[in-house]
């Protein structure tokens, strides 16, 4: 592999100790299939815990972003990168080993502007499959593929980087770059031959029917916020994914 740089992988992190190093080693297996230089970033996001010493001993770089927005975490990467192509994939997920060769092949080809990739869970029951069969569902009828996102540098900076949102902000990026992809001629893609190992750790701990109770349960924070007040859906996100790890 050539020290030439040519993908930077951003790995947000908010207290990942127990997840970090296995993430940095999908990546580094995936960086065994190319022949340029690639480099992982690992952004710490206000991390109490070994997440920033663990990533630094597994040959990560280290940068930190205090803000309680997951787009701007991720955006601190992209900046922080050197590379010319941007992979991003979230610290508690794993890549697989031709993913990295795959997103090149692809933007080399000249057809795509970017894109996202298929999700498989790193295990399965009833419940998991159905959650699933709707992340397909959703993505298949809408084209905007989100998991891992890849794209040049050049194309996150055109669109502003991952849109500054609280929540949803991969759906609103994959937006953008896609609207971007139009005027420059190219598609939004989706890897075929590789996905993302999505993590079930939440799953868990809190029971495989974790989001369909919770849809259930907060049925009218979903409705306020549909209306135009996001108070209550905040709180939500905020337990759910900004502090949940505070918990350990």
């Amino acid at each position: 592999m050539s020290n030439n740089i040519t993908v930077s992988v951003v790995i947000p992190a908010h207290n990942e100790e127990s997840y970090v190093v296995r993430c940095i080693n999908s990546v580094k297996r995936a960086a065994e299939h190319v022949k340029c230089g690639v480099e992982i970033i690992v952004v710490c996001n206000r991390c109490t815990d070994r997440t920033a010493e663990l990533a630094a001993a597994n040959g990560a770089v280290v940068v930190t972003d205090e803000s309680r927005c997951i787009a701007t975490v991720r955006n601190t990467g992209i900046s922080a990168a050197k590379g010319r192509v941007i992979v991003t994939i979230d610290c508690d997920n794993r890549m697989t080993v031709n993913t990295i060769r795959e997103v090149l092949g692809r933007l080399n080809s000249g057809k795509y502007i970017g894109g996202g990739a298929p999700i498989r869970f790193e295990r399965y029951s009833f419940p998991i499959r159905v959650n699933e069969i709707i992340c397909r569902l959703g993505f298949k009828l809408s084209g905007l593929y989100c998991g891992i996102f890849w794209a040049e540098k050049r194309t996150f900076e055109a669109v502003g980087g991952f849109a500054g949102k609280k929540a949803a902000e991969d759906i609103a990026t994959a937006i953008n770059i896609r609207r971007y992809g139009k005027k420059e001629g190219k598609k939004y893609g989706c890897l075929k031959n590789n996905y993302l190992i999505n993590s079930t750790r939440k799953f868990d701990e809190m029971g495989d029917w974790l989001y369909f109770r919770l849809a259930f349960r907060n049925a009218g924070a979903l409705i306020k916020a549909a209306l135009g007040d996001s108070s209550d859906y905040d709180k939500l996100i905020d337990e759910m994914f900004y502090d949940y790890n505070d918990r350990k």
